[in-house]
């Protein structure tokens, strides 16, 4: 059994304890606060130390300290940190900057595996290498240590942001080709009476390679009423394969030519362009939006096009600027409707239903227009 303290019992009056327990009970107050409330509340409540102890897991030197400010001075003093002069910092500033210094180089460059630096590696690595450097006040540098120097920056070694160095020589030009086509596509769909006579039709084209085939090894749950909101899956799963599907989006009505295929290579997309060629009249030229896949322009294709002079317009979305593709909003949308979530037993399924899906989009086609031409009016 333990000791009873030989300290005093401490005397609260009324409103003295409904200080204390509405503090004990914030959750807006410092931590620190809210827990010696509950340490004065529980004392003069006539707890033990040992209790006390044990219900709020705070040590028994932190229970003393605050129950002998408190009987000294009163509860404001017991829930209060006493003044203290702060010490000189331990790390020189000159320590400080060879930390970010370090940080600022990779993991690599030290002799190590690691790509960027972990707050564990760089504390590691400065205990070790600090001191010989000059800086005596880092040998027992740790992990929060670290954390707190380079958040004074704010400094991040551990993160990557990528950046694109090598851009399109012709960006913006080509941007404006492919938006001053947009416009004018526009143009043709909202006067259409105005455009009657204009024989040229707008398809914006491209490939969605690496649809996964993924099968279940349990069947699914099926939700039930009260009991499961969603549907149960198993967490293992099986591959079949990947599947590539190219589509050619009509910019007038929303009709989508697609095909499925295991690649796609320039015979698969001579498929695609042959489908498209058969789709319209004779007599329309068909203007194609589209990247510079070499499939797009290997000399396989391009011995199919010089089979039908005049019929076909290129015009390239520039480098790295395929969110300038409409279809990249129709690829975005069957992503999340009935491409998401969907298992398959083989390829072969996968293949049929996205053939399913695209009927289902053509039954009830949608036009996908581009809406900011900010910058190609500036340019006109």
């Amino acid at each position: 059994m333990s000791r009873a303290t030989q300290r005093p019992q401490l005397l609260l009056d009324i409103d003295q304890r409904n200080v204390l327990l509405r503090l004990s009970q914030s959750r807006t107050a410092p931590f620190r606060e809210v827990q010696r409330a509950a340490i004065l509340l529980q004392y003069a409540g006539g707890k033990s130390i040992t209790a006390i102890k044990n219900e709020l897991g705070v040590s028994r030197p932190t229970i003393y300290k605050c129950i002998d400010k408190a009987l000294a001075a009163g509860i404001e003093t017991g829930l209060k940190d006493k003044y203290h002069k702060p010490k000189e910092p331990v790390i020189s500033p000159e320590a400080k900057a060879w930390v970010v210094n370090l940080a600022c180089t990779k993991p690599k460059d030290h002799g190590y595996a690691a790509e960027t630096w972990t707050l564990s590696k760089l504390a590691k690595h400065t205990r070790q290498y600090a001191p010989p450097a000059g800086h005596e006040c880092l040998k027992r540098a740790s992990k929060a240590t670290i954390h707190r120097i380079l958040k004074s920056q704010p400094f991040q070694p551990h993160k990557i942001r990528y950046y694109l160095e090598k851009r399109d020589d012709q960006f913006e030009k080509k941007m404006r080709d492919v938006l001053i086509v947009y416009k004018d596509v526009n143009e043709q769909n909202q006067n259409p009476t105005k455009h009657r006579g204009k024989k040229i039709v707008t398809v914006s084209l491209d490939e969605k390679p690496g649809i996964q085939a993924i099968g279940n090894v349990a069947p699914d749950l099926p939700p039930q009423p009260g009991k499961y909101p969603g549907i149960g899956r198993d967490y293992e799963y099986k591959r079949f394969g990947t599947l590539s599907l190219l589509a050619a989006l009509d910019l007038h009505d929303g009709h989508v030519i697609a095909q499925v295929h295991d690649r796609h290579r320039s015979r698969e997309f001579v498929l695609l362009l042959k489908d498209i060629d058969a789709y319209y009249p004779k007599d329309l030229q068909i203007r194609l939006i589209l990247d510079n896949h070499s499939a797009h322009i290997s000399k396989e294709t391009m011995g199919f096009l010089a089979t039908r002079p005049n019929r076909f317009i290129y015009v390239h979305t520039p480098k790295h600027g395929s969110w300038l593709n409409l279809i990249e909003t129709f690829f975005a949308k069957i992503s999340r409707t009935f491409l998401k979530n969907i298992r398959v037993q083989s390829k072969q399924e996968l293949r049929e239903r996205i053939i399913k899906g695209i009927e289902e989009i053509n039954a009830e086609p949608v036009v996908h227009q581009w809406k900011n031409f900010d910058f190609a009016t500036t340019q006109l």
